[in-house]
């Protein structure tokens, strides 16, 4: 094997495993008692700076602030069995609620700030949270939302009236003596709860341990590092970004408002960041603006991205203007906790993979029959974390059926490992799709089609875009003597669909019937390819 010995294979099993390592930390540490303590250290460094808001804020300042928050739940008399709700941007003091949470060892529960008010109170009803933090721009939707819970909501900016403003938290005194807590349940105990979606589309709430696999690719950071991502907290790249500042006393790079490539670009330059976690759809965006070729981005150390497939093409484009070893493809996903399953840290010998799997997890490639495949055979692709997980919160069902008996995820994505342990993804089992990181069903939309006067059959199916991910697109059957344009379907879903994601931003197709497996079933793979080839001749 000409790469170093990162992993092992068991050829019995047919199992790759990530290389042991020995904790960075003491192993009876909670991540909430590690941050308390490294946030003590390097007080007046610069701990973030807030490109949207025009805020810096010292390390100092912002452990000072993470404990007033921290005491304002205490007098509220919240405990480690209470959850709070987060749905909002990466404004000034959000890391602190983060920081807070975890000092008090109170798991926090993360949505999307664009999700429709629907999906927020299915979300929220599960979890049932005391508090919810939130941006002004969404409190209307979320008091309504919520309304049949007994919540407090504190508003980030934009304050509203009849809301908490989190100016007001932080003018609560800290507690004397101040100390993160022990936690009941040791580094079993649930964290943060992030959003997902299982077989079925249902969104689904992710309990994520106070595990150590934080640092599994961030334990090299140190003082002189610069950090950006632009995800938000209700993903596990916000969330391993927000602890990962706080630990290695990094300056954390912010921006609350709409993903900016030309803006980044200037911050990269500016701030000369040295760590850049970024969806694909992102890099697509940074590698197409016209500042690209001409901003300096040669202080970036580790540019990771994953969670999609990405264009060789924008990566070739940034391969050539970054050093050997700095771009770095990674995979995973929410049910794995706070660590990616692989990361390729080798794209020049192996472009496009995934990488090898990260220590603390194994991996490996099973049949239809759920039996192992050798390397270099293609099948779904399956994880086990080596950790423990409470399942979806409050959803056995679901638990088990995305969690085999013996601890494997199943990924519902297909590919292969090749003879050197890289992993290859090449496609998908689900019909999960994501649009700019939101993950949304084809369904959702055919459910609102469907609707429309003169529609008689409708299939959705995503269309690959390197800038959004998968734009929804449908072909519709009208009902026989209905006049109906691709336009008015359009239309209609804009009319009908509040959020941007549900949107048919891939284009409509009126068709005399949809394409159909020998069953008779919807084939949606096939109806797209016929979508496909009309779009090309039509052009």
């Amino acid at each position: 094997m000409p790469f170093k010995p990162e992993i092992s294979y068991e050829p019995d099993v047919k199992v790759w495993s990530g290389k042991y390592e020995a904790p960075y930390f003491s192993p009876d540490l909670s991540v909430g008692e590690i941050t308390f303590n490294e946030m003590r250290r390097h007080p007046q460094l610069i701990a973030q700076i807030s490109v949207s808001e025009n805020t810096t804020l010292t390390r100092e300042e912002l452990f000072l602030n993470s404990q007033r928050i921290a005491s304002y739940m205490r007098n509220l008399d919240l405990h480690q069995s209470d959850v709070v709700g987060i749905i909002a941007r990466n404004t000034t003091h959000i890391s602190a609620v983060v920081y807070a949470c975890i000092f008090n060892g109170i798991a926090f529960h993360s949505l999307n700030v664009n999700y429709v008010p629907g999906t927020i109170e299915k979300l929220f009803s599960i979890t049932e949270p005391k508090l919810i933090f939130c941006d002004g721009d969404e409190y209307e939707k979320v008091k309504t939302a919520t309304a049949k819970l007994n919540v407090k909501l504190i508003t980030m900016r934009n304050h509203k009236p009849g809301s908490i403003s989190i100016q007001d938290l932080l003018a609560t005194p800290i507690e004397k003596d101040f100390a993160p807590v022990r936690l009941e349940r040791g580094n079993d105990q649930t964290m943060a709860i992030l959003c997902s979606s299982g077989t079925t589309g249902v969104p689904k709430a992710v309990p994520n341990s106070s595990t150590h696999k934080f640092f599994t690719t961030t334990n090299y950071l140190t003082s002189a590092d610069v950090q950006y991502c632009h995800s938000t907290l209700d993903w596990v790249t916000g969330l391993t970004t927000t602890i990962a500042s706080g630990v290695h006393s990094t300056l954390r790079i912010i921006n609350a408002e709409m993903f900016d490539g030309s803006l980044l670009l200037s911050q990269i330059e500016k701030y000369k960041i040295t760590w850049l976690l970024i969806a694909p759809s992102h890099l697509a965006v940074l590698a197409n603006c016209p500042e690209f070729e001409k901003t300096k981005i040669d202080s970036l150390k580790h540019l990771l991205y994953g969670g999609m497939c990405c264009s060789l093409e924008v990566q070739e484009r940034f391969r050539k203007r970054v050093n050997p070893g700095v771009l770095q493809f990674a995979f995973g996903f929410t049910e794995l906790g706070s660590s990616n399953g692989t990361l390729n840290k080798h794209y020049d010998e192996k472009p496009n993979s995934a990488g090898r799997v990260l220590p603390g997890n194994k991996l490996k490639i099973v049949n239809d029959q759920g039996e192992a495949l050798d390397p270099n055979e293609v099948g779904e692709v399956c994880f086990h974390a080596c950790q423990y997980w409470d399942g979806y919160y409050k959803n056995p069902e679901e638990s088990r059926i995305v969690r085999d008996k013996e601890g494997w995820f199943h990924t519902g994505d297909t590919g292969y490992v090749d003879s050197d342990g890289f992993l290859f993804i090449s496609g998908r089992k689900k019909d999960m799709l994501k649009f700019q990181n939101i993950m949304y069903y084809p369904s959702e939309i055919e459910d609102v089609i469907t609707n429309m006067p003169g529609v008689a059959e409708v299939c959705v199916f995503g269309v690959y875009s390197d800038t959004n991910m998968y734009d929804a697109a449908a072909s519709v059957v009208p009902k026989r003597g209905a006049q109906i344009t691709a336009e008015d379907v359009i239309k209609y879903v804009q009319d009908n669909v509040e959020a941007n994601y549900l949107q048919l931003h891939g284009g409509c197709l009126i068709v005399t019937d949809i394409k159909r497996s020998p069953n008779g079933k919807t084939n949606r793979e096939a109806t797209k390819v016929h979508f496909l080839q009309q779009l090309n001749k039509s052009k």
